[in-house]
């Protein structure tokens, strides 16, 4: 039987094939070349993690050497979004290079920002200089972060697709402890900052070989050969129907749209419910909620971090076991409970009440934060948006969606400060708060489950939530290919 007589829902690694071969199933360490090949492509989101955790630590050294950004809020909050503004350009021109030129490619420019943009910090004469090298590493960042999911996803069996594309983002969370751990060995080293910031000078070059010899080495006999015919039917229907996308058909196109609407408005919730400013202001954060001195302050970032990475890791089990739908309302669940009592307690502290319980109470609260965060809404933006669009959209749609998520940041990074001047830390965090509750109905409209399915089964969700169960409007995108 040939591939393009198979009904769908019976080809390799649909949902129905599997439970009809169990014993084809592939589990996440079965194959050591799985994770050799997820953790290459996953170096540079653990670059990426290293400098988007780094400068938090590196921040409260360079307000010593520099007087201007010790005095100016502004400064400060540039020189962190700097990183992000770069990130935006990054992941714009990373959905494009990965689309024309490969990932490899996109993976070679990002790790050369990375290495410039790094040097370039490390011996900066002033905070200006300093500002350079961050939109330099961001352009790196930006790209990674597109780069890595999409390529882990491409190669990933559909059952365990969710973990493999869970584990990059452990990678990043990884990235970001290891961040907090060196900015705690070196506060006592001259030149402080300028070692945080100079160590992500490290690129990693990726290779990616053919396809037909990857699947070899990560689906058993017989398996092997239902997936080497379907690649040979996309590789034939994707020459035979080949079509430039434009940015505008994104938009044009009703089931990319929708599928867009939820990869966005996902990667968007992700930055506004808080993370960035966690991750990025965290031992500043730590220091107004009552815990004054540097050391202190990186000491509980630290231990934020570990949490961050500890529960990345529960989360790359979970995101096949539970499905993307169950564990994102989980997460934002618990985010909420978890930002009522940091709020409440921030609150009473704020009204002039210096006791230690209200500043350990905070603590508790930014560690049930990160715990009920990383396991769900820190890996599942970035799982979904590898995998509900259709190949010929998948980099520019999850460049567009990295976008997203990296102006997010930027916003949230760059207001961040200021707004705590004006309304004090519990406010802040209470507007975190009002902002989660509104993703939970967003997730509960908008995210449909994609746990098991093929990148087929899932087109097919779009599609039916486009033009409605019978589906009798042929899809958009087959009328712009025919």
């Amino acid at each position: 039987m040939v591939a393009a007589d198979m009904n769908i829902s019976m080809r390799a690694g649909s949902f129905n094939y599997l439970e009809k071969h169990p014993e084809r199933r592939i589990s996440i360490f079965q194959n050591s070349y799985i994770v050799a090949i997820t953790f290459t492509a996953g170096i540079g989101g653990l670059l990426f993690g290293y400098d988007t955790g780094v400068i938090s630590g590196a921040l409260l050294y360079i307000k010593e050497d520099f007087e201007q950004v010790k005095n100016s809020y502004f400064f400060q909050e540039l020189i962190v979004a700097m990183a992000l503004v770069g990130a935006i350009f990054g992941a714009t021109i990373g959905g494009y290079i990965n689309d024309v030129l490969g990932r490899k490619m996109a993976i070679i420019v990002a790790d050369f920002c990375f290495a410039v943009g790094s040097l370039i910090m490390a011996i900066a004469p002033n905070p200006y200089v300093i500002i350079i090298g961050r939109f330099l590493v961001g352009l790196g960042v930006g790209a990674a972060s597109v780069t890595a999911p999409v390529y882990i996803a491409e190669v990933s069996p559909s059952e365990i697709r969710g973990g493999l594309v869970g584990f990059n983002a452990l990678m990043i969370t990884g990235g970001q402890f290891l961040s907090f751990v060196i900015n705690y060995a070196l506060t006592k080293v001259p030149g402080t900052w300028r070692w945080m910031l100079g160590v992500a000078g490290s690129p990693a070059v990726n290779k990616k070989e053919a396809a037909a010899n990857v699947l070899s080495k990560i689906y058993p006999s017989p398996r092997l050969e239902d997936e080497i015919e379907i690649l040979e039917f996309h590789l034939e229907k994707e020459q035979k129907n080949k079509v430039k996308v434009n940015y505008s058909d994104v938009f044009k196109l009703k089931e990319i749209r929708v599928a867009f609407i939820c990869g966005a408005g996902l990667q968007a919730f992700q930055q506004f419910t808080g993370i960035s400013i966690v991750m990025y202001y965290s031992p500043i954060i730590i220091q107004l909620a009552g815990f004054k001195s540097n050391d202190a302050a990186l000491f509980l970032s630290l231990i934020v971090s570990g949490l961050n990475a500890g529960g990345t890791i529960l989360g790359i089990y979970l995101i096949d076991a539970s499905g993307r739908k169950k564990l994102t309302l989980g997460s934002l669940s618990g985010v909420a409970i978890a930002l009522t009592i940091f709020s409440v307690a921030c609150f009473i502290i704020g009204h002039g009440n210096a006791s230690q319980v209200y500043a350990w109470l905070a603590i508790v609260g930014l560690a049930l934060y990160i715990i009920f965060f990383a396991p769900g809404m820190g890996p599942v933006p970035w799982a979904v948006n590898s995998e509900i669009y259709p190949e010929e959209y998948r980099g520019i749609c999850g460049g567009m969606s990295a976008t997203v998520n990296w102006i997010c940041s930027v916003i949230m990074s760059i207001s961040f400060l200021s707004v705590v001047d004006a309304i004090g830390l519990g406010g802040s965090f209470m507007i975190l708060l009002g902002v989660t509750v509104v993703a939970i109905v967003f997730v509960i409209i908008y995210m449909p489950e994609t746990k098991g399915l093929t990148f087929e089964e899932v087109s097919n969700i779009w599609k039916e939530k486009a033009y409605g169960k019978d589906k009798n409007d042929i899809s958009l995108v087959e009328k712009t290919i025919t």
